[in-house]
């Protein structure tokens, strides 16, 4: 039932050598990776409003200046990332790009900060399209949660159906959201040109000094449009992923999409400042914007459904870039190598399904209430940017390819306003990532934590030449039986173990509630095998792995003083079908365990399959 089931869901498995048909053309590439950031213009104006209406109506006009130092910077960024992409093809992005020039430490904190900021894209992006299905839909208020939780469980699984199918899905909501987006801005300055939408921006001329106006105010905003930039880096993790030539794909996609993010959040920005549109509580600022061009007909709510969409699948930028980061991290032995394995699909699995466990879990922490995460969000995003970019300049100082220091100085002004931003975020808004600041040494020491296990292991079980001919032999095996009763499975056991051992023993632990049947039990083992001995151990505490353990201790140190290998058969019936599984108790999964923790007990099993 399992298996037709996770064949529906997530489809038939896929030859290795049909992996190269999952790779992506720019078009589906731009919906499946570019949602995350061209979804931030619904929220990135609105956020800089609110900042600057905390002083007076007139500083409004201030956003007009934040939103060409956001423009600058994503320009910026955005040349960096394409150097990355064509010096670091494999993917990781800010990751490998740190580690190689900054050492790796700051790879490390570049690769945490993007892992975590991934959990908060998708739990951030899958609320935010929550809150927009609410609105229409207030009876599902009180289900918000919930519907958060369906959301990231259903991109989980398109993910998990291949990266071709889920970027098919999410042409509709990215290019419908698109479209709606230049019809509105293209219909808005033709309104505003003809003289049907009117200037209603505060009283003070542009350029004329605002009254109680300050450069940390400024900043403020600044740093909160900013948000508007997060996801844009997404491309360069996935180049793996797009059809050859993936260098020149990945980054004419990364150019596409910051020239369209330009467009839109330029857009939006001057006609809410020409509007005068002020931040409501009961609606957005794009609502405003929206409603002020189209009305409030047919076209403003498909409009409005279309910002609702691109929200809810923004989520799925962090579904395409997290998997490859984690891969990359695996690589290098800082998470678990079950990060490397693909899944039936070609994706990487345990990767998909671990950021979307991660994000229900802030889903579930925060109440599905994620917008107080979206300044850890952002500096979760900075700190690789000026890693990143910073460790592009040694690149060229170290490579001197081309017009190397032209490219050089474009990092360093990304790198310059990236850090500038980060500072701002910490002395700023401390109150909303000071947790970045606990997070992330916990997530080096775990990085670490994993690499130092990883080295020790292949420490250990590395064979050096010299050491080949000292392998150790053995004069002969002991093979102890653990006998619960006498049945089919017992004796399928002790025929297995004397076809293995020199000397063979079969213990059975033995409780106080029963001495008659315990007493029979004995009585019938030494009936069937009379040349294998039989050991009973009482145990007082109804314990059976305790008496077990020792008794093996024992038995194990006699064998070694006689050269001989100490072996546990752990007797088992395995049931036709897994549901039966439920029926049995696991005493044998609980021996196995506490057996294996003993270097000089080597544990095995014997499976007998029941027929029905």
């Amino acid at each position: 039932m399992w298996h037709y089931l996770k064949r529906v869901l997530i489809g038939k498995p896929l030859k290795t050598m049909d992996e190269g048909g999952q790779a992506i053309t720019k078009f589906k590439a731009l919906a499946l990776l570019s949602s995350d950031a061209l979804s931030s213009v619904a929220y990135g104006t609105e956020q800089i409003t609110t900042v600057l209406i905390t002083l007076s109506a007139a500083a409004l006009m201030y956003q007009l200046w934040v939103a060409a130092l956001v423009l600058v910077l994503l320009f910026a960024i955005t040349l960096s990332y394409q150097q990355i992409i064509h010096a670091y093809p494999s993917g990781g992005g800010a990751y490998v790009v740190a580690s190689t020039n900054w050492g790796q430490t700051a790879g490390l904190v570049a690769g945490g900060s993007l892992l975590v900021d991934y959990m908060l894209t998708v739990a951030v992006s899958t609320t935010s399209g929550t809150e927009a299905i609410t609105s229409a839909i207030p009876a599902l208020y009180p289900y918000s949660v919930l519907v958060s939780v369906l959301i990231v469980i259903g991109i989980m699984l398109l993910n998990l159906r291949g990266m071709r199918e889920s970027a098919s899905f999410l042409t509709v909501p990215v290019y419908l959201f698109i479209g709606m987006i230049i019809v509105m801005i293209g219909v808005g300055l033709y309104n505003i040109m003809s003289g049907q939408i009117t200037y209603h921006a505060a009283a003070t001329p542009l350029g004329d000094p605002v009254k109680g106006m300050t450069l940390l105010l400024f900043l403020r905003a600044f740093s909160s449009g900013s948000s508007s930039l997060t996801g844009v880096e997404a491309i360069s993790n996935a180049v793996p992923n797009f059809k050859e030539p993936k260098r020149h794909n990945a980054a004419a996609t990364l150019a596409i999409m910051a020239g369209i993010l330009a467009v839109f959040f330029a857009g939006i920005t001057f006609l809410s400042y020409y509007m005068g549109i002020r931040p409501q509580s009961s609606q957005t600022v794009l609502s405003q914007i929206g409603g002020a061009v189209f009305g409030h007909g047919v076209l403003y709510y498909i409009f409005q459904l279309s910002t609702a969409m691109i929200l809810a699948v923004a989520a799925n930028t962090g579904f395409s870039a997290f998997p490859i980061l984690a891969y990359n991290l695996a690589k290098d032995k800082f998470l678990p190598h079950a990060y490397l394995d693909r899944g039936d699909r070609l994706g990487y699995s345990n990767g998909i399904i671990s950021l979307a466990v991660g994000a229900i879990v802030l889903i579930i922490i925060f109440h599905g209430q994620t917008t107080l995460l979206i300044p850890l969000y952002a500096i979760g995003v900075f700190v690789p940017f000026v890693l990143s970019q910073s460790g592009m300049i040694i690149h060229w100082f170290r490579t001197r390819e081309g017009w190397w220091i032209g490219k050089a100085m474009i990092n360093l002004l990304g790198a310059l306003i990236s850090l500038g931003l980060v500072s701002v975020l910490l002395l700023l808004r401390f109150g909303n990532v000071w947790p970045y600041l606990i997070i992330m040494p916990l997530i080096l020491l775990l990085f670490y934590r994993i690499n130092g296990h990883y080295h020790n292991v292949a420490k250990q079980l590395r064979v050096a030449e010299k050491e080949r001919a000292d392998i150790h032999e053995y004069d002969g095996a002991t093979v102890i039986v653990l006998v619960s009763n006498i049945t089919r499975v017992t004796s399928g056991a002790i025929n297995y173990a004397r076809s293995i051992g020199d000397y063979v023993i079969a213990m059975h632990v033995s409780f106080d509630e029963n001495p008659e049947k315990e007493h029979k039990t004995a009585q019938e083992f030494k009936e069937e095998f009379p040349d294998i001995r039989f050991v009973d151990i009482h145990s007082s505490y109804r314990s059976i792995a305790t008496p077990t353990l020792r008794f093996c201790d024992v038995i194990a140190k006699r064998a070694a003083e006689r050269n001989f290998t100490t072996t546990v058969l752990v007797p088992q019936f395995v049931p036709r079908h897994p549901w039966q599984n439920v029926l049995h108790n696991q005493t044998a999964l609980r021996l196995r365990a506490i057996l294996n923790s003993r270097e000089n007990i080597i544990v095995s099993t014997y499976n007998y399959h029941l027929k029905e």
